[in-house]
């Protein structure tokens, strides 16, 4: 028999409530998933609090639990892991915030619009000493000839219409995080008058839309120094993740980070080609695979309920397109697939919430062989199905920590 190895597919965003207007059911249940119920069929299901019960986490938290890193010990803010993913190096005494291209009534000082579009890669790279991510966001880097602190607030009021915030210290007996918040207003004042002179800014003009004049800096965080990946779990793995957040995260545990065409971390995202890059790199030397899926997310955050189901049917297609090309390579018979989400997203609220999210384990030569006997009693793979199941209901941070032994010793 083959080495085990892991397809884990992260559906950012996943878990929803009922909706009234849909008679309570969930987008989930709403969508038709055939192949994630496939999954369900064959698998072990349950219910996954991603860092804890009744915690409405953050993505950047959220995938250091479920990569078995407690968060609560390790984490020192997303920044970091923004710019890391958009391309920036850290090192120790650096810091970074993860950051928005966003909009400012420079009269009153009030931040009207956190996010000044989704469409900034069509006029091709933004560069104002930082580096563009994705769609409205950027990651900033500050470097200095001493040690900064990452022990800071950042500029983001976190809702629109609110003054824009200036970046205090933790606390004002610490020299340094006093030093560093002084520096970070200074960059902040720089970045307007910067934006203020940008190419990009005489384009909008000219097409009648608003000026994007402010980078709102928040979530500082220095270089995060914890075991890798492979140290903690010994298996060898990489990642597709467009997105630079969850990107930088994996830089940071030292997974692989693999660019692949068509994959932009949005609406326009190609999952198919994910998916087919996906099944041939885990063929070859890789025991562990991450594959990450922002749209759902996205739609949730857009309050969009036909879109969310839409793009949950869109990975379900992807889905099939993982089985039916894994079902062709020998050595991947010993797959197993794990699908998940990172928290909820309902698209009542717009906003990430404390609801769990389902989770599968599926072993793919059970679901080729019609062999049941590593299986529980769910048919479907939601809310309401998979807290059912034989898993029960756990903390994401147990996944690497007491469902990866069920895999290796199966």
């Amino acid at each position: 028999m083959p080495k085990p190895k892991i397809l884990f597919i992260l559906i950012d965003g996943l878990g929803d409530v009922g909706i009234k207007s849909k008679d309570f059911q969930t987008p989930l249940q709403l969508a038709s998933t055939s192949h994630l119920d496939l999954l369900s069929k064959y698998g072990l299901n349950g219910m996954i609090d991603p860092v804890d019960v009744g915690l409405a986490c953050g993505s950047d938290t959220a995938h250091l639990s479920l990569f078995g890193y407690d968060s609560r010990q390790v984490y020192r803010g997303r920044g970091a892991f923004e710019a890391m993913g958009a391309g920036l190096d850290l090192q120790p005494g650096d810091i970074a915030f993860k950051s928005n291209f966003a909009i400012i009534d420079d009269s009153s000082n009030i931040v009207i619009s956190r996010r000044a579009d989704r469409n900034f890669e069509h006029s091709g790279p933004i560069q104002i000493n930082c580096k563009y991510a994705t769609e409205h966001r950027c990651g900033i880097r500050i470097r200095g000839e001493f040690a900064l602190s990452d022990q800071i607030t950042g500029t983001d009021p976190l809702k629109d219409n609110r003054l824009l915030l200036k970046s205090e210290p933790l606390s004002h007996d610490d020299e340094v995080a006093v030093r560093t918040s002084q520096i970070v207003n200074k960059v902040s004042d720089e970045l307007r008058e910067l934006l203020k002179q940008h190419p990009e800014n005489e384009r909008r003009n000219l097409k009648g839309m608003t000026q994007t004049n402010v980078v709102l800096l928040r979530g500082a965080g220095g270089l995060l120094e914890i075991p890798s990946f492979i140290s903690k779990t010994s298996l060898k793995g990489f990642m597709i993740a467009p997105t630079c957040i969850i990107a930088g995260l994996g830089k940071c545990i030292g997974l692989d980070v693999i660019n692949v065409q068509g994959a932009t971390g949005d609406y326009k995202t190609n999952l198919i080609a994910k998916a087919n890059a996906a099944i041939q790199i885990i063929s070859e030397s890789y025991d562990f695979g991450f594959l990450h899926i922002k749209s759902v997310d996205d739609a949730g955050h857009d309050r969009n309920i036909d879109l969310k189901i839409s793009w949950i049917e869109k990975v379900d297609q992807m889905i099939s397109r993982i089985i039916d090309q894994a079902k062709a390579v020998e050595c991947l018979e010993n797959l197993w697939i794990i699908v998940t989400g990172d928290h909820s997203t309902p698209v009542e609220y717009g906003d990430h919430s404390c609801e769990p999210v389902p989770f599968v384990l599926c072993k793919l030569r059970n679901i080729l062989k019609d062999d049941k006997t590593l299986a529980d009693d769910v048919q479907r793979f939601n809310e309401i199905c998979s807290s059912k199941g034989a898993l029960g209901r756990f903390s994401g941070f147990e996944i690497m920590n007491s469902i990866l032994p069920i895999i290796m010793n199966e």
